[in-house]
């Protein structure tokens, strides 16, 4: 039985490499889950990358006695997309209660990257592990399987002792290695697949990817790589979304952060506002204290008061009052004492708010 499905993979392998956009995806399952269900998804939701989620299902195949299967065809798109094989031992009763979170305890997976032109296996590691390696012409086919080896090195590197400065020191350490890594690739869904893991909200480094988002100009170029990568891909429009609103986030925050400095610049401006209208109060105060003569005006140097601030001449307040000359400088002689003044212009000079 093995000689014949070794006959019927070179049989596949020669006739996808004389047809034109012809897939072939195969590979083996161990004795655990050959009794399985093998699936072919395509993700176009990076955010569910990783699970069982039967929106993205495009295959299934059951795999044969030997544990070998095999998804062909010319229906997947001529460019990279994210893609993902799982075989699942979940019975069909089972699986709407254990596939509800997009997560199976009962299901193993590969994700990969692939195209219409692509021939992909999936054989067996040197210990006889299933989806441990990708063999494909694709360079870029096996880039997740080799971020997802820096997640289990990043991992050791935090676990080896657990404190604040070691978080730190391998938080900038692996941020930087999971940026370059995409960028050395040439492709940005690695790095898609990298940000995802590095920016997902239940991972406890998003709060470093929120203090890297801040300065960081790494996520606009791979915005733009996406951009030119794939133009018209869900992965651009995703990507954009989310990265907008994180920057609006990290703005809210720092901006709440750094306001302190305009309540502390509004306390000043009301203390000046308060200060400055008690001050003048007590300037006007002063000023109407000093304008109140010693003794009081009489009612008739009153009088002659108001006609001097008119510009009234000695003349013309002895006519409109009916006194003489004479009594009238008198008067105005008497109102200067008690005044403080010594002449018509101070008069004026004193009461020129009144005027």
């Amino acid at each position: 039985m093995k000689k014949y499905t070794l006959y019927l993979t070179v049989l596949f392998c020669l006739l996808s490499f004389f047809c034109n956009g012809q897939y072939s995806f195969s590979g083996y399952v161990d004795t655990e889950t050959s009794e399985g269900v093998v699936y072919l998804s395509v993700v176009d939701d990076y955010r569910k990358i990783s699970g069982v989620y039967p929106e993205q299902i495009l295959a299934k195949a059951i795999p044969d006695s030997t544990g070998f299967f095999l998804f062909t065809g010319n229906n997947l798109p001529t460019e990279n997309k994210m893609y993902r094989i799982h075989v699942d031992t979940c019975t069909e009763e089972a699986q709407n209660i254990t596939h509800f979170n997009g997560h199976c305890p009962n299901s193993r997976e590969v994700i990969f990257i692939a195209n219409n032109n692509d021939t992909l296996s999936l054989p067996f590691s040197f210990d006889n592990e299933i989806f441990c390696r990708v063999v494909s012409k694709n360079e870029k086919a096996n880039a997740f399987l080799k971020i997802d080896s820096l997640k289990h090195d990043m991992r050791f590197a935090f676990g080896t002792y657990r404190s604040e400065a070691n978080r730190q020191i391998n938080s900038k350490k692996w941020f930087s290695i999971f940026q370059q890594y995409g960028e050395q690739l040439h492709e940005p869904l690695a790095e898609l697949y990298s940000y995802a893991f590095l920016s997902d909200r239940t991972n406890s480094l998003h709060s470093y990817y929120l203090e890297d988002l801040k300065t960081n100009n790494y996520y606009d170029n791979l915005l733009e790589r996406l951009r030119v990568a794939y133009p018209n891909s869900t992965y651009v429009a995703q990507y954009k979304a989310e990265l907008t609103s994180d920057k609006y986030l990290v703005s809210a925050v720092s901006g709440t952060e750094s306001t302190w400095w305009l309540y502390l610049l509004g306390a000043v401006c009301l203390l000046s506002i308060f200060g400055n209208v008690y001050f003048f109060r007590k300037l006007k105060k002063v000023t109407n204290s000093a304008m109140e003569p010693e003794s009081p005006l009489s009612s008739q140097e009153k009088k002659v008061l108001d006609l001097i601030l008119e510009d009234k001449t000695n003349k013309e307040i002895a006519n409109q009052l009916f006194l003489s000359v004479s009594t009238v400088k008198t008067h105005i002689n008497n109102l200067y004492k008690k005044l403080h003044v010594n002449s018509r212009e101070e008069v004026k000079l004193l009461f020129a708010s009144e005027i």
